[in-house]
């Protein structure tokens, strides 16, 4: 008699899955090794409205401005729709023109003074904010916000009418102090004393930013290093030089740079003062481009010259972007 077999044939025991996966499953086969090309441009896309915001609000008027700076453009050219190509020549009589040279310097020392002035004030407020209790805290960033938040205009007109010659505040308080002469002192006279205004102002509205970030950057050092310096005996300027200082380098390297490029720019406080006088003997660059290209209506002069002060901005930020580049080499 035949035996019938078993229709459900016996499976021989084969490799263990550890997976838990049917071997002929697809998903024990090999996986993606990498992401795929959606993956891989999304940060490209996703950054694309920002640079092309970026290249239209910031490339293109500077591309507008060299092509000015190539151009015999005054009052005649312009009305007449006029277009005379002269090249470079604008910025060759810059370059050898006296009073170019004498407004470069001038601004070069106009700048480093002010962000000396910026860079102690605002760390000696910094490590003021960090010493005082909350209530005395507060009370002082809000003074220092309110300075910080106040427009350039604003600001120049409040301390117009504090220097004012025949009203003003500083007159009459040095008066009252038995400084008779100072009743009626014109501080705007003369050169030295129409720095003096514009660099307090700019110097009073920068420190604040200074400031605060002095304050925060104080609140990331651990507190066992200051304990450790003072159990070494370390007074307060060894604290500052050995355990602020070398914590806090990157904080003091980009703001000074940050302010030199924030000073060697401003325009307003400086125009809106006296208008880079008496006798222009106040004017930086950016007073000098504009008095050249809209006061005196030579516009390209006014470009080129506009160009050669973001070519200098551009030199002195190379020692930065070199320690920028060293710092991430090091990491």
């Amino acid at each position: 008699m035949a035996v019938q077999s078993d229709p459900v044939r016996a499976q021989a025991p084969g490799p263990s899955n550890t997976d838990g996966a049917v071997p002929g499953d697809s998903l024990s086969g090999p996986r993606r090794s990498g992401p795929g090309l959606l993956s891989r441009f999304a940060p490209y896309a996703l950054l694309a409205p920002a640079m092309l915001a970026t290249l239209t609000l910031l490339l293109w008027p500077l591309v507008n401005t060299f092509v000015l700076s190539l151009q015999n453009l005054n009052k005649r050219q312009l009305i007449q729709h006029l277009t005379e190509w002269t090249g470079f020549s604008n910025y060759t009589d810059q370059l050898t023109s006296a009073d170019f040279w004498h407004t470069t310097e001038r601004s070069v020392v106009f700048t480093a003074i002010n962000v000396v002035l910026i860079m102690v004030g605002g760390t000696l407020v910094g490590l003021l904010l960090n010493r005082l209790g909350s209530k005395m805290r507060l009370t002082l960033g809000v003074g220092l916000i309110l300075a910080w938040a106040m427009p350039f205009v604003a600001q120049s007109t409040v301390y117009l009418w504090l220097f004012d010659s025949r009203y003003g505040v500083v007159n009459w308080g040095l008066d009252k102090l038995g400084w008779h002469s100072m009743a009626t002192y014109n501080w705007t006279g003369n050169q030295a004393s129409t720095f003096f205004v514009i660099i307090l102002l700019i110097v009073w509205g920068s420190i604040p930013f200074v400031a605060f970030n002095m304050y925060a950057g104080l609140t990331t050092i651990p507190t066992e290093l200051y304990e450790a310096a003072r159990m070494d005996g370390a007074g307060a300027f060894k604290i500052f030089s050995s355990v602020i200082y070398p914590s806090l380098k990157p904080f003091f390297l980009g703001t000074t740079f940050l302010e030199i490029i924030w000073v060697f720019k401003s325009f307003t406080q400086v125009y809106t003062i006296d208008g880079g006088g008496p006798e222009r003997s106040t004017e930086t660059m950016p007073v000098y481009s504009f008095v050249e290209g809209i006061g005196n209506q030579h516009f390209g002069v006014g470009s080129a010259i506009a160009i050669l002060t973001m070519v200098m901005l551009a030199l002195a930020m190379v020692p930065y972007f070199r320690v920028i580049l060293k710092q991430e080499d090091e990491l």
